[in-house]
């Protein structure tokens, strides 16, 4: 089964910062999104280079347990319990990831309401770590990439759980309108005099992007081709069985580093936790 260290191997053996080109490649990709999340999925399937599509269908089934889509989150799930992975595109180095109505996710529940059934019965799970994978994309090239787990990202579940259901508290306490039962934060049905009329409250939730957010430990050159840092909380990384395959990655490719860094607790900032932060960059 593959891992988060199986694809930061693939994206510094393999870097596609060409993203235009590799869209091309594939010739069911119509746009540099699309193009981005099946380039993330070949790089955690280990198919970035297999230009047989059948054989290349075959690996990535045998990689995932689910593959969703923009409205059917997470965008994809490793085999045998392995890591969710969400996929975000931006196009400017500074822009947040607009998450819609979903709130940003430390982790991923099979009970959240958020997810469809089919991801929820893909495999006996109950809670996965997730991996946001953040590409800033240029016109036609991937300018940089990040790999960040939501552990390390985003609060735990009960800190957006608060404020949406305080939201929709208050919204449901207005008095004289008529509320629908709904996943939103409120639905008012009968609006009008002839009853035809309705209107939906959505959240829309946005978070800023990780380079951004840990530019005190990584910044960017902006006169590469391509930026890469993927950053691992040093439990997580503990339980990864492969890392010496990074390992020799590094000692060999002086464009790779691995060091230890401290970030911030996402629930409580006075806390450090320890890391890994990976690098690496194309001239």
């Amino acid at each position: 089964m593959g891992n988060i260290i199986d694809a930061i191997c693939e994206v510094i053996k393999s870097p596609m910062h060409q993203l235009d080109s590799y869209a091309k490649s594939h010739n069911r990709v119509n746009s540099m999104g699309e193009a981005l999340e099946e380039y993330i999925k070949d790089v955690f399937s280990g198919t970035v280079n297999e230009s047989n599509f059948k054989k290349r269908d075959q690996l990535i089934s045998e990689s995932f347990s689910y593959l969703g889509n923009q409205n059917n989150p997470p965008d994809s799930m490793l085999i045998n319990g392995g890591d969710a992975i969400e996929v975000k595109k931006i196009e400017s180095p500074n822009s947040a990831l607009a998450l819609n109505s979903s709130y940003p996710k430390a982790k991923i529940y099979a009970n959240s309401s958020m997810i469809n059934q089919t991801c929820r019965d893909c495999e006996d799970w109950s809670i996965r770590d997730i991996i946001y994978a953040v590409g800033v994309v240029d016109g036609k090239n991937l300018n940089s990439l990040a790999f960040i787990y939501g552990m390390d990202y985003c609060a735990d579940k009960d800190v957006y759980e608060r404020i949406k259901l305080t939201i929709k508290n208050g919204v449901e306490s207005i008095t004289d309108v008529e509320f629908a039962e709904t996943k939103e934060l409120g639905r008012v049905n009968r609006v009008d005099p002839l009853g035809i009329t309705y209107l939906r409250v959505r959240g829309m939730w946005h978070i800023e992007n990780p380079f951004k957010v840990f530019e005190n430990i990584y910044k960017r050159n902006n006169s590469n081709n391509f930026n890469f840092m993927a950053l691992i909380n040093e439990t997580k990384f503990k339980t990864l069985d492969n890392v010496n395959k990074l390992d020799e990655l590094a000692q060999t490719d002086t464009n790779v580093t691995i060091k230890n860094v401290r970030i911030k607790n996402p629930n409580n900032p006075a806390k450090l936790l320890d890391a890994k932060l990976i690098t690496f960059f194309v001239r």
